[in-house]
């Protein structure tokens, strides 16, 4: 399968932020998100949970439709059986779709699917599809699913409840699927979603990740330019942190 255009895309800013829109003042949601282009983030990351894959539920199709924007719409499926509903999230305007394997029957089956699903917002972009994993669940996991796979998303906390800090062995587990990726010889975005703060997320980004999710310690209800401004600047001084490094 050829690399779909909006991996090239996602290649071209990394390492960088994805910031989630769920927790931004919806009631002014058009305003959150210009504040976002303003501060050149380039991914608006939706958080989707069912009530029932994990305990809270938060929005759906209709929020990711009004969502006008030029940044790319990161979707994250925290759903139960998404074969039947992935291309419902396409066709509202997802340039990436993550799903987990722990909710899926076939989870093959739907990473096939969004293959053959066009991108409403760019036909070349095609979709880039992603893969998460719950802290708890095994690595090997994403074994036979790396053939199918333009991400792959590490979650540091359980999803849907609030207010978890980021799991520390999360941190080994990234460097196993670095690794894994590198043995796989192919192009896969790697990304960590989950207990991220102004105050951890240098360390993170320093892991050498391509993309990490913050949305509460941006739309903070004070300061979410700002806020923003200081975790994309804290990513790309890490990524210059590891070429001086690597060049030295």
């Amino acid at each position: 399968m050829a690399k779909p255009k909006g991996l090239e895309l996602l290649r071209a800013a990394a390492p960088t932020v994805s910031i989630g829109v769920v927790t931004a003042n919806l009631l002014s949601l058009g305003s959150e998100i210009a504040l976002l282009e303003r501060t050149g983030a380039k991914l608006a990351h939706i958080d989707v949970m069912d009530g029932c894959f994990c305990p809270m539920m938060t929005v759906g199709p209709p929020f990711i439709k009004a969502i006008k924007t030029s940044l790319l719409k990161d979707v994250h499926l925290m759903i139960d059986e998404p074969l039947e509903k992935v291309a419902e999230y396409v066709a509202v305007g997802a340039d990436i779709v993550t799903i987990h394997p722990e909710a899926c029957s076939h989870v093959h089956r739907v990473l096939q699917k969004l293959g053959t699903l066009t991108n409403v917002n760019d036909a070349e972009r095609g979709i880039v599809r992603g893969v998460a994993l719950n802290p708890g669940t095994p690595l090997e996991v994403l074994e036979p699913l790396l053939d199918q796979v333009e991400m792959i998303m590490l979650l540091a906390v359980n999803p849907g409840w609030s207010g978890q800090k980021y799991t520390a062995a999360t941190t080994r587990r990234i460097a196993r699927v670095e690794r894994m990726i590198a043995d796989s010889a192919r192009d896969i975005i790697l990304c960590v979603d989950g207990g991220i703060t102004k105050e951890n997320i240098a360390e993170v980004a320093a892991t050498g990740v391509d993309l990490i999710v913050a949305g509460s310690a941006v739309f903070d209800g004070k300061t979410p330019e700002a806020n923003a401004r200081f975790m994309l600047e804290a990513v790309a001084k890490a990524a210059r942190g590891r070429r001086s490094g690597a060049s030295a």
